[in-house]
Protein backbone atom coordinates (compact mmCIF):
# COMPACT_ATOMS: atom_id res chain seq x y z
CA UNK A 1 0.00 0.00 0.00
CA UNK A 2 3.29 2.19 0.85
CA UNK A 3 4.62 1.94 -2.79
CA UNK A 4 1.59 2.21 -4.35
CA UNK A 5 0.96 5.58 -2.85
CA UNK A 6 4.55 6.70 -3.59
CA UNK A 7 3.72 5.97 -7.08
CA UNK A 8 0.88 7.92 -7.29
CA UNK A 9 2.00 10.98 -5.69
CA UNK A 10 5.50 10.58 -7.71
CA UNK A 11 2.79 10.44 -10.98
CA UNK A 12 1.00 13.96 -10.15
CA UNK A 13 3.85 15.76 -9.38
CA UNK A 14 5.56 14.64 -12.89
CA UNK A 15 2.03 15.94 -14.31
CA UNK A 16 1.93 19.45 -12.43
CA UNK A 17 5.41 19.91 -13.55
CA UNK A 18 4.50 19.42 -17.16
CA UNK A 19 1.79 21.43 -17.10
CA UNK A 20 3.43 24.61 -15.95
CA UNK A 21 6.45 23.92 -17.98
CA UNK A 22 3.41 23.59 -21.20
CA UNK A 23 2.10 27.32 -19.49
CA UNK A 24 5.48 28.99 -19.31
CA UNK A 25 6.14 27.78 -23.04
CA UNK A 26 2.60 29.68 -23.81
CA UNK A 27 3.32 32.62 -22.22
CA UNK A 28 6.92 32.90 -23.45
CA UNK A 29 5.62 32.45 -27.27
CA UNK A 30 4.75 35.43 -29.43
CA UNK A 31 1.43 35.33 -30.61
CA UNK A 32 2.53 37.42 -34.03
CA UNK A 33 4.03 34.44 -34.93
CA UNK A 34 0.67 32.16 -34.54
CA UNK A 35 -2.08 34.60 -35.52
CA UNK A 36 -2.55 37.45 -38.47
CA UNK A 37 -4.10 40.32 -37.56
CA UNK A 38 -6.77 39.34 -40.54
CA UNK A 39 -7.41 35.87 -39.11
CA UNK A 40 -7.85 37.75 -35.39
CA UNK A 41 -10.55 40.13 -36.81
CA UNK A 42 -11.52 36.94 -38.50
CA UNK A 43 -12.22 34.89 -35.13
CA UNK A 44 -13.51 37.95 -33.12
CA UNK A 45 -16.41 38.80 -35.20
CA UNK A 46 -18.76 36.25 -36.08
CA UNK A 47 -19.65 35.17 -40.05
CA UNK A 48 -22.27 37.18 -41.46
CA UNK A 49 -24.94 34.98 -43.43
CA UNK A 50 -25.78 36.92 -46.64
CA UNK A 51 -28.95 35.34 -48.12
CA UNK A 52 -30.27 36.14 -51.16
CA UNK A 53 -34.24 35.78 -52.13
CA UNK A 54 -34.37 33.99 -55.85
CA UNK A 55 -36.39 35.16 -58.19
CA UNK A 56 -40.15 34.67 -58.41
CA UNK A 57 -39.48 32.47 -61.75
CA UNK A 58 -37.21 30.09 -59.64
CA UNK A 59 -38.88 30.37 -57.04
CA UNK A 60 -42.01 29.11 -58.63
CA UNK A 61 -40.16 26.62 -60.90
CA UNK A 62 -38.40 25.39 -57.78
CA UNK A 63 -35.02 25.59 -58.98
CA UNK A 64 -31.46 27.36 -57.66
CA UNK A 65 -31.78 31.18 -58.80
CA UNK A 66 -28.55 31.69 -60.25
CA UNK A 67 -26.00 34.94 -60.69
CA UNK A 68 -26.80 35.51 -64.07
CA UNK A 69 -29.99 34.20 -63.74
CA UNK A 70 -32.11 35.67 -67.13
CA UNK A 71 -35.24 35.74 -65.43
CA UNK A 72 -34.16 37.86 -62.07
CA UNK A 73 -34.44 41.12 -63.38
CA UNK A 74 -38.22 40.94 -65.23
CA UNK A 75 -40.08 38.67 -62.48
CA UNK A 76 -38.62 39.70 -58.93
CA UNK A 77 -39.50 38.11 -55.68
CA UNK A 78 -42.01 40.91 -54.74
CA UNK A 79 -44.15 39.58 -57.63
CA UNK A 80 -44.94 36.10 -58.12
CA UNK A 81 -48.12 36.65 -60.39
CA UNK A 82 -46.58 38.29 -63.08
CA UNK A 83 -44.05 35.07 -64.07
CA UNK A 84 -47.19 32.96 -63.09
CA UNK A 85 -49.18 34.28 -65.85
CA UNK A 86 -46.69 34.42 -68.43
CA UNK A 87 -45.37 30.89 -67.50
CA UNK A 88 -49.38 29.32 -67.76
CA UNK A 89 -49.32 30.88 -71.73
CA UNK A 90 -45.74 31.04 -72.89
CA UNK A 91 -44.20 28.27 -70.64
CA UNK A 92 -40.69 28.91 -69.00
CA UNK A 93 -38.61 27.59 -71.59
CA UNK A 94 -39.92 29.45 -74.50
CA UNK A 95 -39.73 33.08 -72.29
CA UNK A 96 -35.64 32.16 -71.58
CA UNK A 97 -35.36 31.12 -75.52
CA UNK A 98 -37.44 34.98 -76.52
CA UNK A 99 -35.26 36.56 -73.81
CA UNK A 100 -31.89 35.01 -74.86
CA UNK A 101 -32.59 36.02 -78.14
CA UNK A 102 -33.44 39.67 -77.87
CA UNK A 103 -30.82 42.40 -76.75
CA UNK A 104 -30.88 43.57 -73.41
CA UNK A 105 -32.72 47.42 -74.06
CA UNK A 106 -35.69 45.60 -75.55
CA UNK A 107 -36.15 42.55 -73.09
CA UNK A 108 -38.51 45.09 -70.32
CA UNK A 109 -40.60 45.67 -73.42
CA UNK A 110 -41.00 41.96 -74.58
CA UNK A 111 -41.89 40.62 -70.77
CA UNK A 112 -44.51 43.47 -70.46
CA UNK A 113 -45.66 42.69 -74.11
CA UNK A 114 -45.84 38.92 -73.11
CA UNK A 115 -47.45 39.92 -69.85
CA UNK A 116 -50.20 41.35 -71.18
CA UNK A 117 -50.96 39.20 -73.90
CA UNK A 118 -50.82 36.02 -71.32
CA UNK A 119 -53.46 38.10 -69.58
CA UNK A 120 -55.54 38.53 -72.20
CA UNK A 121 -55.08 35.75 -73.69
CA UNK A 122 -56.89 34.03 -69.84
CA UNK A 123 -60.09 36.81 -70.01
CA UNK A 124 -60.24 35.56 -73.69
CA UNK A 125 -59.02 32.52 -74.83
CA UNK A 126 -60.30 32.17 -78.11
CA UNK A 127 -59.40 35.92 -79.69
CA UNK A 128 -56.97 37.04 -76.72
CA UNK A 129 -55.55 40.20 -77.86
CA UNK A 130 -56.97 40.37 -81.31
CA UNK A 131 -60.83 40.41 -79.46
CA UNK A 132 -58.88 43.07 -76.85
CA UNK A 133 -57.50 45.28 -80.71
CA UNK A 134 -60.84 44.86 -82.65
CA UNK A 135 -62.91 46.09 -79.33
CA UNK A 136 -60.93 49.19 -79.54
CA UNK A 137 -60.87 49.89 -83.06
CA UNK A 138 -64.75 49.48 -83.19
CA UNK A 139 -64.66 51.93 -79.95
CA UNK A 140 -62.48 54.29 -82.11
CA UNK A 141 -65.06 54.09 -85.29
CA UNK A 142 -68.03 55.24 -82.88
CA UNK A 143 -66.01 57.70 -81.58
CA UNK A 144 -65.16 59.22 -85.51
CA UNK A 145 -68.35 58.86 -86.19
CA UNK A 146 -69.70 60.88 -82.97
CA UNK A 147 -67.06 63.46 -83.75
CA UNK A 148 -67.98 63.61 -87.29
CA UNK A 149 -71.92 64.43 -86.22
CA UNK A 150 -71.13 66.82 -83.96
CA UNK A 151 -68.77 68.98 -86.77
CA UNK A 152 -71.82 68.85 -88.96
CA UNK A 153 -74.36 70.28 -86.37
CA UNK A 154 -71.80 72.71 -85.56
CA UNK A 155 -71.68 73.67 -88.80
CA UNK A 156 -75.24 73.49 -89.39
CA UNK A 157 -75.78 76.13 -86.36
CA UNK A 158 -72.82 78.24 -87.62
CA UNK A 159 -75.32 78.62 -90.74
CA UNK A 160 -78.35 79.34 -89.05
CA UNK A 161 -76.35 81.62 -86.97
CA UNK A 162 -75.11 83.92 -89.97
CA UNK A 163 -78.77 83.88 -91.72
CA UNK A 164 -80.33 85.50 -88.82
CA UNK A 165 -77.39 87.96 -88.97
CA UNK A 166 -78.51 88.64 -92.56
CA UNK A 167 -81.93 88.65 -91.96
CA UNK A 168 -81.46 91.00 -88.85
CA UNK A 169 -79.16 93.28 -90.81
CA UNK A 170 -82.17 93.39 -93.55
CA UNK A 171 -84.78 94.69 -90.85
CA UNK A 172 -83.03 97.06 -89.85
CA UNK A 173 -82.52 98.54 -92.85
CA UNK A 174 -85.43 98.59 -93.96
CA UNK A 175 -86.48 100.32 -90.68
CA UNK A 176 -84.27 103.06 -91.36
CA UNK A 177 -85.74 103.78 -94.66
CA UNK A 178 -88.85 103.48 -93.74
CA UNK A 179 -87.81 105.96 -90.78
CA UNK A 180 -86.33 108.46 -93.48
CA UNK A 181 -89.34 108.32 -95.91
CA UNK A 182 -91.32 109.12 -92.69
CA UNK A 183 -89.16 112.20 -91.71
CA UNK A 184 -89.47 113.21 -95.57
CA UNK A 185 -93.36 113.03 -96.18
CA UNK A 186 -93.70 115.09 -93.11
CA UNK A 187 -91.52 117.60 -94.10
CA UNK A 188 -93.38 117.86 -97.51
CA UNK A 189 -96.75 118.06 -95.43
CA UNK A 190 -95.34 120.80 -93.05
CA UNK A 191 -94.25 122.72 -96.44
CA UNK A 192 -97.11 122.40 -98.13
CA UNK A 193 -98.99 123.70 -95.07
CA UNK A 194 -97.12 127.19 -95.05
CA UNK A 195 -97.99 127.64 -98.08
CA UNK A 196 -101.89 127.23 -97.90
CA UNK A 197 -101.46 129.39 -94.80
CA UNK A 198 -99.90 132.19 -96.91
CA UNK A 199 -102.32 131.89 -99.91
CA UNK A 200 -105.19 132.56 -96.94
CA UNK A 201 -103.54 135.24 -95.97
CA UNK A 202 -102.48 137.13 -98.84
CA UNK A 203 -106.79 136.50 -99.99
CA UNK A 204 -107.65 137.88 -96.61
CA UNK A 205 -105.03 141.04 -97.07
CA UNK A 206 -106.77 141.15 -100.66
CA UNK A 207 -110.71 141.04 -99.29
CA UNK A 208 -109.23 143.72 -96.78
CA UNK A 209 -108.27 145.99 -99.74
CA UNK A 210 -111.53 146.24 -101.82
CA UNK A 211 -113.70 146.20 -98.28
CA UNK A 212 -114.30 150.01 -98.41
CA UNK A 213 -115.01 150.32 -102.04
CA UNK A 214 -117.89 148.38 -101.73
CA UNK A 215 -119.00 150.45 -98.73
Amino acid sequence: MECSDHKTTTTISSMNSSSSTFASTISTTPTSGLLSPKSSILLSTPPMNIVLSPCAACKILRRRCVEKCVLAPYFPPTDPLKFTIAHRVFGASNIIKMLQELPEEQRVDAVNSMVYEANARIRDPVYGCAGAICQLQKQISELQAEFAKAQAEILNLKCQNSNLLALVCMEVSENSSNSLLLSSDHINDYENNNDNTSMFLEDNNLYGAWEPLWT
